[in-house]
This record gives structure tokens, sequence and C-alpha cells, in this order.
């Protein structure tokens, strides 16, 4: 079961980090130094482009592990089981906190701003969120890489 379901996971996990990471390196850094009307276009933008996508890389990633680690023996158990829950996690913050920021920018007119969008700005917490789920996912990933270290060696 492994050798057929484990590149699916280490495919998703691995595009959702990469997502992530790309974020974190060039999306965020963008969106955090725009002017508030541009930011609530850009993020509106990103956000359209990325949700359909990214949910199910951490479907298919968090569903796999958590599959791959009651089906496996031995210390790829436990990393399944460690990648599953760290993604868990990611979705969990991914959905509490990131997305219900991207609906509400999305409704958002970047020429009519509310007049009290300075305070309501959700640059500096959406950013530190996003972080978050980059991390975890990224840890999900490594622990995934070195699952796949024990496949080899068990297959070698």
């Amino acid at each position: 079961m492994a050798v057929l379901l484990f590149p699916v996971v280490l495919l998703a996990n691995g595009l959702a980090a990469g997502v992530l990471v790309g974020t974190q390196l060039g999306g965020w850094p963008l969106l955090r130094g725009l002017p508030p009307d541009r930011y609530v276009q850009a993020h509106a933008f990103f956000a359209t482009r990325y949700d359909p996508f990214m949910p199910l890389c951490f479907v298919f990633t968090f569903a796999g592990d958590a599959a791959l680690a009651f089906a496996d023996t031995g210390p790829r158990r436990a990393l399944f089981a460690v990648a599953a829950l760290l993604t868990g996690v990611a979705m969990a913050v991914s959905l509490a906190k990131n997305v219900p920021v991207n609906r509400w920018l999305r409704t958002l007119d970047p020429d009519r701003l509310p007049a009290d969008f300075a305070r309501l700005d959700p640059r500096k917490h959406w950013g530190a969120w996003n972080r978050v789920r980059s991390t975890l996912s990224v840890l999900a990933f490594a622990l995934n890489c070195v699952a796949l270290g024990f496949l080899l060696g068990a297959a070698a």
C-alpha cells in the first residue's frame, strides 16, 4: 500500500509546502509593503488562485499520511502519524485564521475601503498565521522525506 499511496502524499505535501514557502519568500513581502487599496486587490487575486489548489493538497497529504500511519509498521508509522498531525493543524490554522480573511478581502472594493481599514487591516495577523501553517507544512514534508528514506532502505 505504501508504495502506491506514498508518492501521492509526497507530491501533495511537497506542492503545499512549496506554495507556502513561495508565499513566505515572495507573496507575503509584496503584500506587506503595498498601500491598502493595492493590498486588498493583490490579496484577493492570490486567494482566488490558491483556494481551490491548497485545500486539495492538504487533504491528500492528511488523508494519505493518516492511512499510511494505520497501515504501516516500524519507524515510518510514527513519521506518517506526526506528518498527518502537523498537516491537520496546518489545515485548522488555514480554516480558522487565513481563509476567513481571504474571503473578507474578496468582498471589499479596493477603491472604497472601510473608513476604519487601518484598524481592520489583517496583514499582521494573516502573515503570522501564514508563517505558522508554512512551518507546519514544511515540517510535515521533512518527516515524509525521512519516511521515504526508510521506505527506500527497506526496498533495497
